[in-house]
């Protein structure tokens, strides 16, 4: 998961994203917050995945 957001938003940016960006799809929490959660890494990238709006090849 973590290496496919460096991918799309960039070394110097998924980390921010990931901390900042609220997702309705997980329950408005950060991508940070899911992970200390405890939520599945495909649960993640996936609501990640329709957030960035990512062409299906990539889910």
């Amino acid at each position: 998961m973590w290496q496919r957001m460096r991918e799309h938003l960039g070394d110097g940016y998924y980390r921010v994203w990931a901390g900042e960006h609220h997702l309705t799809s997980l329950g408005g929490r950060t991508v940070n917050q899911a992970v200390d959660d405890g939520l599945p890494a495909k649960t993640i990238w996936r609501a990640v995945w329709a957030a960035l709006e990512l062409p299906d090849r990539e889910r």
